[in-house]
């Protein structure tokens, strides 16, 4: 493999390929139309400063001395870099089928898979090798706070040793393509397929596994999964195999027993808990001692846009997060409810598919999670183009949540008209929580926000 270009780059999951190849001694170039629409440009400068030549995405850097061109599922055929590599015959791989290839490069291999968690998990784990002096090499959705200053893109930890730690995304038929050392399924729940699917789709995963299977004991589904090398981790179970007990939020973290010892993170909310003891798991079986994983996870500052506080002002608190499906949607509105204040919720939804399919779930998990005084803002959902049926708006999903009875719901066309709600509202003590997944200006948004309280 001599030279590949990337067709999206800029997406946290091809970004982190391109920075493993480049860092592997391939050369990297790319494009992607964010970029080409004055978009994301920190990104590009981060790629182009490691060397990644950034091309428009038009055909043009489309040349024959390419082994291929690596697309994302998210990339249609109509693009011209994709329409391009056909006419010249240039092998076009996906984005799975590249991170199988690479993770299969490495002789112990961890995959994180499961319908919420797989971030947070998977960076714990690298977290949890680096520092324990394994070098191991962690490819990731999410941006790692840790790593910003020493990374390019903080999507990866890359050391040259024997052990790779990926997210394994089911929602793309992506963990299809893994035989891992050590899985990890941290919940099974309603996301991108049927449940009756998942079950199927996780037992394999479970099935290619060649050492040992990680589940959350606390999910019935997860529990239906078979293995003969099963671990188990539970915040309720006591004779799971990792069990966390007397879970107490802190100002800034969360506080938690394991086997009487006491441990703190810097994350809010349980769930953060049970991502940590998948993570503790997975090391306990590559030689690290569970309470020194659990020690050094104390340190561990999180992924981005996974409830970060962004910042305080005028005693509002404004937070990124990127919760899109119901599960994700109830951690973290019920770890939000742990802290005082009232919340404002504004919810970008994205892709007209997922919203026909679980809209209607997720809009419950607001109107249970969040209070009478809460106010709850959509602007339409979230669009790059493309061809989709977009048949369905926010406007629905509002109307829906005034019909399960949450009144203080409220939709605006734009995100620009939302932020200008939000700031018309918000008063001391209120906590400001930017949700949704997939665009990357909601950070941006967040920043403008809390400059202009």
């Amino acid at each position: 493999m001599k030279k590949v270009s990337f067709c999206g780059i800029s997406g946290s999951g091809m970004s982190s390929l391109a920075q493993i190849l480049a860092l592997s001694g391939v050369k990297v170039q790319g494009s992607d139309r964010n970029f080409d629409l004055g978009r994301d440009l920190q990104n590009k400068e981060a790629l182009e400063k490691m060397g990644i030549s950034i091309v428009p995405q038009d055909g043009s850097g489309i040349s024959e001395d390419l082994d291929f061109v690596c697309v994302s599922t998210a990339v249609e055929d109509t693009i011209a870099d994709v329409r391009v590599a056909k006419e010249k015959n240039i092998p076009l791989k996906t984005r799975p089928e590249l991170l199988s290839e690479i993770f299969h490069n490495y002789s112990i291999g961890v995959a994180v898979g499961g319908t919420s968690g797989k971030t947070t998990t998977t960076a714990m784990i690298g977290y949890i090798l680096d520092k324990a002096g394994k070098k191991p090499c962690m490819i990731n959705g999410g941006l790692l706070r840790d790593y910003e200053k020493t990374t390019a893109i903080p999507n990866i930890i890359f050391n040259k040793g024997d052990i790779c730690v990926v997210e394994a995304d089911e929602s793309n038929g992506s963990i299809d393509l893994y035989k891992p050392t050590i899985s990890v399924i941290t919940n099974i729940s309603a996301d991108h397929k049927s449940l009756d699917e998942l079950v199927t789709l996780f037992q394999a995963f479970a099935d290619r596994t060649k050492k040992s299977v990680v589940i959350n004991d606390d999910y019935e589904l997860c529990r239906q999964i078979k293995s003969a090398n099963l671990l188990s981790f539970s915040l309720k179970n006591p004779n799971a195999d990792f069990y966390a007990s007397d879970i107490k939020p802190l100002p800034n973290g969360t506080e938690y027993k394991l086997e009487g010892k006491r441990f703190t993170l810097k994350l809010i909310g349980a769930f953060n808990v049970a991502n940590a003891l998948a993570a503790i798991a997975v090391c306990s079986q590559l030689g690290i001692d569970k309470f020194v994983a659990a020690k050094l996870l104390q340190d561990f500052s999180g992924t981005k846009r996974r409830l970060e506080v962004i910042g305080n002002k005028n005693s509002i608190t404004v937070i990124d997060d990127f919760a899109h499906n119901p599960d994700k949607v109830k951690a973290s509105v019920s770890a939000l409810r742990q802290y005082p204040g009232r919340l404002i919720v504004m919810f970008q939804p994205h892709g007209f598919g997922p919203m026909r399919s679980l809209g209607k779930e997720i809009i419950a998990e607001f109107v249970k999670g969040l209070q009478g005084k809460d106010l709850f803002v959509m602007p339409e959902i979230f669009f790059v183009g493309g061809t989709v049926t977009r048949n369905i708006s926010s406007a629905d999903l509002i109307a829906h949540a005034k019909i399960m009875g949450k009144a203080n719901a409220y939709y605006y066309p734009t995100k620009e008209e939302a932020e200008a709600f939000i700031l018309r509202n918000a008063r001391a003590g209120d906590r400001i929580v930017i949700m949704g997944a997939r665009d990357n200006s909601l950070t941006d948004l967040c920043y403008d926000i809390l400059q202009k309280l």
